[in-house]
């Protein structure tokens, strides 16, 4: 009989140690190597924390990912992490676990509504001024530059062209000729930069607000046979983009790191379901006088 129920004392420290919590992450899109870096992290977090993790793909929907979210609350999850497509459109799913008093993190992305725990992200303001520098710098603050702007509506496409925008207002030389929406996909960046190459065929630089859309620049610069005249660069340095930069093709990526992101979403979701609060880090100091 002892031999029983210490079978079961085993058993159910077993199932208490492997799924200590159920948590769901909902992914903007996995056709971008940045989420699918991310969604790597996260994945070797959970195993690592005994998490069990269900991930669903919005597919740059914003109304699948709104039914995504319907599905992990009705599943009863202990948590759920959200890389918008939209951060306006979330704000409906985030109320909604809200309501089902399941906590949520977001990451990458933010949502401009709802109660959030805590949003992961890189400072995309001064990534998009580190792109303005880096462009005045290469062209001696003069010339004609053009912005690919994100998904309208997502905190990562707000806040980079916010900082880019503003840091290169110090430069009076650069001049700002055109902006326009590629939604962060490749092939919209393509056929974006062929139509502004039309339109603007002096252009001395572009800004792309990810890599995705400054690969797709690329490809419509080269067919333009003004590789060598027009400086690129992109944003979140995917191993596309760096092998584009290492070919010389691409001047500069902004990095950040996808992979962290999504190990810090899981350890922060851990932290706060252990704890209901959440740990956040401040770099000590040693004072000796």
């Amino acid at each position: 009989m002892k031999r029983i129920f210490l079978v079961m004392f085993i058993l159910v420290i077993f199932v208490a140690t492997v799924f200590s919590y159920k948590i769901g992450l909902s992914l903007s899109t996995l056709n971008n190597p940045f989420f699918v870096a991310l969604r790597d992290g996260a994945i070797d977090k959970a195993k690592e924390l005994g998490i069990e993790l269900i991930i669903v793909d919005a597919q740059d929907r914003p109304s699948k990912q709104l039914n995504d979210i319907e599905d992990l609350v009705q599943q009863r999850v202990d948590l759920i992490i959200i890389n918008p497509t939209d951060s306006d459109a979330i704000v409906a799913a985030v109320e909604e676990a809200n309501d089902a008093k399941i906590p949520v993190i977001t990451v990458d992305r933010g949502s401009n509504g709802g109660k959030v725990v805590v949003h992961i992200a890189s400072d995309n303001v001064f990534g998009g001024a580190m792109a303005a520098k880096f462009i005045a710098e290469k062209l001696n603050g003069k010339g004609k530059v053009v912005e690919l702007v994100g998904i309208p509506g997502t905190s990562a496409a707000r806040d980079r062209g916010l900082g880019f925008e503003t840091e290169l207002k110090k430069y009076p030389g650069l001049v700002l000729v055109a902006k326009q929406t590629a939604n962060f996909n490749r092939a919209e960046g393509l056929t974006v930069m062929e139509n502004l190459l039309e339109a603007y065929p002096d252009i001395d630089a572009v800004f792309a607000q990810n890599d995705e859309m400054a690969l797709g620049a690329i490809e419509a610069i080269k067919a333009a046979g003004k590789l060598d005249d027009i400086i690129v660069v992109g944003f979140d340095a995917i191993p596309d983009a760096i092998e584009a930069v290492k070919k010389g093709e691409m001047a500069a990526t902004i990095a950040q790191q996808p992979y962290l992101m999504g190990q810090l979403a899981i350890q922060k979701a851990f932290e706060f379901l252990e704890t209901q609060t959440v740990y956040i880090p401040v770099e000590l100091k040693l004072v000796t006088e």
